[in-house]
């Protein structure tokens, strides 16, 4: 099936007018999991302000089959254990 990747943002959505071909919603959803990680990565690199953006995969009838908050690909739960606190 068809996958498209629209990207939420605050100032509207850019739209994805090829897509990509997945057997399943899970294995399109693990690609813009991905997909979101490099985004942020590379942002990151560049010193730019990350908020709020999020991945529409949609059908190709234009129907929102799933949502990927690029926040939600970011760990802040435990950090390395170099920078924990000593006990």
């Amino acid at each position: 099936m068809r996958y498209y990747f629209h990207v939420r943002t605050h100032d509207g959505l850019a739209l994805d007018p090829e897509g990509a071909e997945f057997e399943t919603l899970q294995a399109a959803c693990d690609e813009a999991f991905q997909a979101a990680r490099e985004i942020l990565a590379d942002r990151l690199l560049r010193g730019e302000v990350i908020d709020g953006e999020v991945f529409e995969i949609t059908l190709e009838n234009g129907e929102v089959a799933k949502t990927v908050p690029f926040r939600d690909v970011v760990r802040f739960d435990e950090a390395p254990r170099l920078y924990r606190k000593s006990e």
